[in-house]
């Protein structure tokens, strides 16, 4: 399967502004860690010829491994603080978890 780097850009440039939503920062130190580096993207950008997001979805297994662990990030979010977004917290907790709203 051919490798579409905007596509992969665009999912990087998403994750990214997913986490910076993360509503602990503990959580969010992660990702910084492991996922995005502080600065490498710009904040809410969302262009597919990006060359630093562009960075992160070249590797296939690099890309792999960045989804990954968007991954545990939301469920460590879902944990302990949800996402907060312009005033509003997103619920979290071990309700959250199991789904014992649905």
């Amino acid at each position: 399967m051919k490798k579409d780097l905007a596509e992969r850009t665009k999912m990087v440039e998403a994750m990214e502004y997913i986490c910076r939503q993360i509503n602990d920062e503990a959580t969010f130190d992660v990702w910084l860690a492991l996922g995005v580096a502080d600065g490498d993207i710009e904040y809410g950008c969302f262009n597919p010829d990006d060359v630093n997001a562009r960075a992160y979805a070249e590797d296939d297994f690099e890309f792999s491994e960045l989804m990954a662990t968007f991954l545990r990030r939301m469920c460590h979010a879902a944990q302990e603080g949800g996402l907060y977004c312009n005033g509003v917290v997103g619920e979290s907790g071990l309700n959250v978890i199991l789904g014992a709203r649905y």
